[in-house]
């Protein structure tokens, strides 16, 4: 999936920790669902001010999407492993 790969190259160069970043992707029967799991300290670069990073995201996601006539939803979540490990 394309845009499984794109959301993966912008989130990873923006955390401090990429190997740490992991996309889960749920097919339905009228949308995808994409489950972006970065550590608990990486969640704010993720999101961004005001949600703006979140929402840019989620725009080139649509319009990527959109063209190959899907829907897709990106969902942000902590990756619930230590950071110590």
């Amino acid at each position: 999936m394309q845009e499984k790969e794109l959301v993966e190259y912008i989130v990873k160069a923006l955390v401090d920790s990429p190997d740490d970043v992991s996309i889960n992707v749920i097919e339905g029967e009228k949308s995808t669902i994409m489950e972006l799991k970065v550590l608990p300290r990486d969640v704010g670069k993720v999101i961004g001010k005001h949600g703006r990073i979140a929402q840019a995201l989620r725009t080139i996601i649509t319009a990527a999407a959109m063209k190959a006539g899907k829907r897709i939803v990106l969902e942000i979540l902590d990756n619930p492993r230590d950071e110590n490990d």
